[in-house]
């Protein structure tokens, strides 16, 4: 099943066009990475894949059904730039943020408390959010995307300001929720992090998709093509006899 169908979805800023008929499907219960430099298009994909800004041409799927209000609530979003309210305190942010998207009740209480347990910032559930070290509120916005559930867990370079065992922690989590049949795009710079975590990748240049598929798809590609242009530079027996001359 198809859990993210992008079909020839363009973006234009005036003259400037940001996304160039990109054509992108992220199978369900699957890590998808975004990838590509800065300026590519990523931001302005992942903006019409929220609705929060309209294709100019083309059309965005969501389970199979059109992307509209309701089903924004099926998505969850990390930002890059991080948005949390500095002076309320940590379990009533998380509360505020569920109810945005119309997670309410004791379910999604205890929905939090497990996932602060997880990251272990239960004893901080009381704290005003500005008390938290900079690691420590990435990971409460982490719990405030994922709280309320979401089916798509959209996710904007989430490891800045982790340290190595909070990544760890992440990654874990991060196919914990694979497992349980979540659909994860995951916007990234860092190659290794793509290369460990994605079943697939779609590569963005300038608006357009250049790569996409499965990583071993494309490894194979690309490691038959390597072997096909390998170059093999031997020493002649002069510069042999020179280098043990000289030395």
């Amino acid at each position: 099943m198809i859990a993210l169908s992008l079909q020839s979805v363009v973006k234009r800023y005036g003259d400037f066009v940001a996304v160039d008929h990109l054509s992108l499907d992220v199978p369900a219960g699957t890590i998808t990475g975004l990838l590509g430099p800065n300026g590519a298009g990523k931001t302005t994909t992942i903006r019409m894949i929220l609705n929060i800004v309209a294709p100019d041409e083309g059309h965005i799927t969501l389970f199979g059904q059109p992307l509209d209000d309701h089903a924004k609530e099926r998505i969850g979003y990390l930002p890059e730039e991080r948005g949390l309210y500095a002076r309320m305190k940590v379990g009533e942010v998380l509360k505020f943020f569920s109810g945005i998207k119309g997670a309410e009740g004791p379910e999604v209480e205890a929905r939090i408390d497990e996932w602060l347990e997880r990251m272990g910032l239960s004893a901080w559930k009381g704290h005003r959010v500005d008390a938290l070290s900079k690691g420590m509120q990435q990971k409460v916005q982490f719990i405030a995307t994922v709280a309320h559930d979401p089916d798509l867990i959209v996710l904007d370079e989430p490891f800045t300001g982790l340290d190595p065992v909070n990544t760890d922690i992440l990654k874990d989590i991060l196919f914990d929720l694979r497992s349980r049949g979540k659909t994860i795009l995951l916007s990234t710079h860092l190659m290794d992090h793509a290369e460990r975590l994605c079943d697939g990748i779609c590569l963005i240049n300038r608006g357009r998709n250049v790569l996409s598929g499965s990583l071993s798809d494309i490894k194979q590609a690309y490691s038959d093509l390597a072997v096909q242009r390998t170059v093999v530079v031997e020493p002649s027996l002069n510069d042999i006899f020179l280098k043990v001359v000289k030395s």
